[in-house]
């Protein structure tokens, strides 16, 4: 690609983003499905206007967008908090993926695609995405909520399991051998492990490091910390997500906190856009209408699992039966991390249904999750008030 056309790719993208984006959201629409029909609409398998021919020409462009995401995200969420979330915390992280990995590990065999397929199914329908999620609670005005904090808490559960099933599934597909699964893995946790007893107990130090009074110096030096941080993340085996997210973490447990919280705020808004823009991109609505029962299937599945989980989280913390509707719905939707796997089913040569399906799944839940979240008030009427004895509120 050369620089003229990687340009006006990416204005292009960034206008149709925000071009679309504004005319949804005027009827009440969200902005991440919006923008990832933008994707589709100008990406290679949609007829018409082509902003390139192969997305993969802007995965770096994408991989900012989920840094920055990920690194707000870090800098919301406390270690402290973490901690102090102890064991209903890990009882509730634990449960919802043992529901929602449970349940899609059998809907796997129940489409009788194979085991490595039904393997590669359970994750794509286990795991929410990070990046969707951050988004959704920003845009939803929901980070200061009591149970965001806990949905904060599903997450990085949700990204530490990901490195271990990550490494599980990679010898299974066919690809190193369990010994060097088992290293990678080791490397990884050691990784995740140092960032985290930086992010609770290295505060001073931090702030001594990127204490500059100057607002210029301050943006250039986090954001090359968060970009550097989720390319070690990624050389260890671990998601690069959740690389960007521990160094927003460490961030956010220092006196620059404030500051760097403002100064991130334009680029994660930009890049963010972009992101989902580029997963459009990837997107071909010509192969997901031949899976098109199997992924209204697992979304059913998908809604009925989450909100159990959102249920059942929301009364070991003492929510009432509306923070648990929340927790069930910001946390449904599925994104970069189930399209990783269905990357990997098509490189291992899997079934060639997989990957269609995964994305069909992956962006009909794009548009059902926001909606539901925003609409959350009106959803809730509909489970039984006997699942709570009692309000935590009353």
């Amino acid at each position: 690609m050369s620089t003229g056309h990687a340009l006006l790719a990416v204005g292009g993208a960034f206008l149709a983003a925000g071009l679309i984006g504004r005319a949804g959201v005027r009827i009440g629409l969200p902005t991440i499905p919006l923008f990832m029909v933008a994707g589709i609409l100008f990406g290679p398998h949609t007829p018409g206007l082509s902003l390139v021919s192969d997305p993969s020409e802007m995965g770096v462009l994408a991989g900012l967008g989920l840094v920055f995401l990920l690194f707000y995200l870090g800098l919301e969420f406390s270690v402290d908090d973490l901690v102090a979330g102890g064991r209903r915390l890990a009882l509730a992280g634990t449960g919802y993926l043992a529901l929602n990995i449970g349940g899609g590990l059998a809907f796997g065999f129940v489409l009788g695609w194979g085991t490595r397929e039904a393997l590669v199914v359970a994750g794509a329908i286990g795991i929410s995405s990070s990046a969707i999620v951050t988004k959704l609670l920003v845009e939803a005005q929901r980070l200061r909520n009591p149970e965001s904090r806990l949905v904060m808490g599903i997450i990085v559960i949700e990204d530490v399991f990901l490195a271990l099933y990550l490494a599980v599934l990679q010898p299974v597909l066919g690809g190193t051998s369990g010994v060097q699964a088992l290293l990678d893995f080791g490397k990884a946790l050691l990784f995740l492990v140092v960032l985290a007893a930086i992010a609770r107990w290295g505060g001073r130090v931090v702030t001594r490091l990127f204490g500059s009074a100057d607002d210029e110096l301050l943006v250039v030096c986090f954001v090359g910390v968060a970009v550097t941080g989720a390319a070690v993340a990624h050389e260890l085996g671990v998601s690069d997500a959740i690389g960007a997210f521990m160094v927003g973490a460490v961030l956010g447990g220092s006196g620059v906190a404030p500051r760097v919280h403002k100064l991130v705020l334009p680029l994660r808004d930009a890049f963010g856009a972009l992101f989902f823009f580029i997963f459009g991109l990837s997107i071909d609505p010509n192969a997901v209408g031949g899976v098109v029962v199997p992924v209204l299937a697992a979304v059913a599945v998908t809604i009925v699992l989450n909100l159990g989980a959102g249920l059942v989280a929301a009364k070991l913390h003492s929510f009432d039966r509306q923070q648990g509707v929340d927790i069930g719905l910001t946390v449904l939707t599925r994104g970069e991390f189930s399209l990783v796997l269905a990357a990997m089913a098509v490189t291992a040569g899997l079934d060639s249904r997989v990957a269609p399906f995964v994305a069909g799944y992956v962006l009909l839940l794009a548009v059902i999750g926001p909606l539901a979240v925003l609409r959350s008030h009106r959803l809730t009427w509909l489970l039984p008030k006997s699942l709570f004895r009692r309000d935590a509120t009353t």
